[in-house]
């Protein structure tokens, strides 16, 4: 198990929790079963992650494409939202748990936005984990999106302008990115945040997906070799790029 403070390369951490309806089928119940199941796993992984120190955390809850899922099965995720906000808020608090939801959450029910709101509002200036559910999100959009803020204030479209304008942009690049339920694909999710991540593709089902296998894919990537595009283990890609420029001017 990593030690506190042990993190090095995991700081920012993004899991698509996926394969709830499969464990729920696989075991005669009804899909919504699995997300019920599933939505008890994510108050484990969130208290590893700050264990561990993790800077932070991005959960990918419901995608732009699940509004086509059956209406009883995107309900009863919304309850599911509803009820960890109520229920976790204390620990958020009191673990000084910077809380946030990107996407387009304006189809939610309304007491589920003023919960959301509240607490964003509460947490914003908190310094912990940075722990962000992404609903009703897509990462084309959200790219669209930020290209669109640019072009109306004004803005040079570069790089450091455009991170800038995403949805969270203090999350940064993501270092990991796990996908649970045996899918080996991104599905629209961080597109730009997770232009050099680490992926890490595990056979286990959200619901069945535990605190020791979230730690033990933490100390496997801590132990793989990050190049960001150089021949060498590199820091981060920022430290790549600045390399890159400074030998790129020894042959202009």
């Amino acid at each position: 198990m990593i030690e506190r403070f042990g993190v090095k390369q995991c700081k920012n951490v993004a899991i698509i929790m996926d394969g709830n309806g499969r464990w729920a089928t696989e075991r005669t119940h009804r899909r919504v079963w699995g997300h019920v199941r599933g939505s008890s796993v994510v108050s484990d992984i969130v208290e590893s992650a700050d264990d561990l120190c993790v800077e932070s955390l991005t959960l990918y809850a419901f995608s732009t494409e699940n509004w086509c899922r059956p209406e009883f099965e995107v309900k009863t995720l919304f309850k599911l939202l509803k009820k960890f906000l109520l229920k976790e808020r204390a620990k958020l608090l009191k673990n000084n748990i910077k809380f946030r939801v990107i996407g387009d959450w304006s189809r939610l029910p309304e007491e589920t936005k003023l919960l959301i709101a509240d607490l964003q509002e509460t947490t914003k200036d908190f310094t912990g984990l940075k722990l962000t559910f992404a609903f009703g999100y897509g990462g084309r959009s959200e790219i669209v999106n930020s290209v669109k803020k640019l072009v109306e204030s004004g803005k040079e479209i570069t790089e450091e302008n455009l991170s800038d304008s995403l949805y969270a942009p203090d999350i940064k690049d993501i270092d990991l990115l796990i996908r649970t339920g045996g899918d080996q694909r991104i599905s629209n999710f961080l597109l730009w945040q997770c232009a050099y991540a680490e992926l890490y593709f595990t056979e286990t089902r959200w619901p069945a997906f535990t605190r020791e296998e979230f730690e033990s894919i933490i100390f496997n990537v801590e132990n793989r070799e990050r190049r960001f595009g150089a021949v060498s283990c590199m820091e981060s890609l920022e430290s790549t790029k600045k390399l890159a420029e400074q030998n790129g001017s020894l042959f202009s």
